[in-house]
């Protein structure tokens, strides 16, 4: 009967034992746990950390880069304007240059009223070009009859152009009497553009469909008829007189 209490003490002194043993343990797995999601935690952490750093890096630098960039477009921008605007400028100067080259070209009805002592002058060569149908434009074949005129400047002194435009006989005269002076034209600008050729050389008429050169009834005879005559000539009493070696000697 004594031993009875002793049992239960013991008993109770297990139990209570045994309950320790399980908080401690408790405790100890809580703790390793913790350390272990630390461990796998951190590094994540970390990467992540990097991963935001390096993204904020990447956009300051395309930020960086598309401002550099727009600043070079808005750059090349300015500078196309301003050579469009050059260009304009040259264009312009171009236009005002060739419309006072026109204006001081001596525009005739004949060219016997209009210089003087014209017997005096000698053909030195006569070049045709010829046009397309209401055209007066000039075409590659032209200007390079054109540039066999020139060829003979270099020689020729006290020289005038005579410049005849003509037409074919379809349509209004009035009408082809402008066109014959728009084609007329085209052959100043081309000579006195290319060879610098002084605007007072030139002596311009527009005869229309007057004195056609062929016959109007045929398709070969009008494109004849649509044509330009340049005659250069020279006043050969202005030409230099041969100078000739002094006699004696000193």
């Amino acid at each position: 009967m004594p031993l009875e209490p002793i049992d239960i003490r013991f008993s109770f002194a297990g139990k209570t034992l045994i309950a320790a043993s399980a908080i401690v343990l408790a405790l100890t797995t809580g703790c390793s746990t913790k350390n272990y999601v630390r461990s796998q935690t951190g590094p994540l952490i970390q990467q992540t950390n990097d991963l935001d750093a390096k993204t904020s890096g990447d956009h300051r630098n395309i930020t960086d880069t598309d401002k550099r960039a727009q600043a070079g477009i808005a750059t090349a921008q300015s500078a196309a304007a301003s050579a469009d605007q050059h260009a304009m400028a040259a264009g312009q100067s171009a236009d005002a240059a060739s419309q006072s080259a026109q204006e001081a070209v001596n525009r005739v009805d004949t060219l016997s009223g209009a210089v003087a002592n014209l017997d005096n002058y000698k053909a030195l060569s006569d070049v045709s070009v010829t046009f397309g149908f209401d055209k007066s434009v000039l075409t590659k074949e032209d200007k390079a009859q054109l540039d066999q005129v020139s060829a003979s400047l270099a020689s020729a002194r006290g020289y005038i152009l005579e410049i005849t435009g003509g037409t074919d006989s379809v349509g209004d005269a009035q009408y082809n009497y402008q066109l014959s002076q728009k084609r007329a034209d085209a052959v100043v600008t081309y000579l006195s553009t290319k060879y610098h050729i002084a605007p007072h050389k030139f002596y311009l008429i527009g005869i229309g469909k007057d004195n056609p050169v062929a016959d109007n009834t045929s398709r070969a005879g009008r494109a004849q008829n649509r044509r330009v005559e340049v005659k250069l000539m020279s006043n050969m009493t202005q030409q230099a007189a041969p100078q000739t070696a002094p006699t004696g000697g000193q």
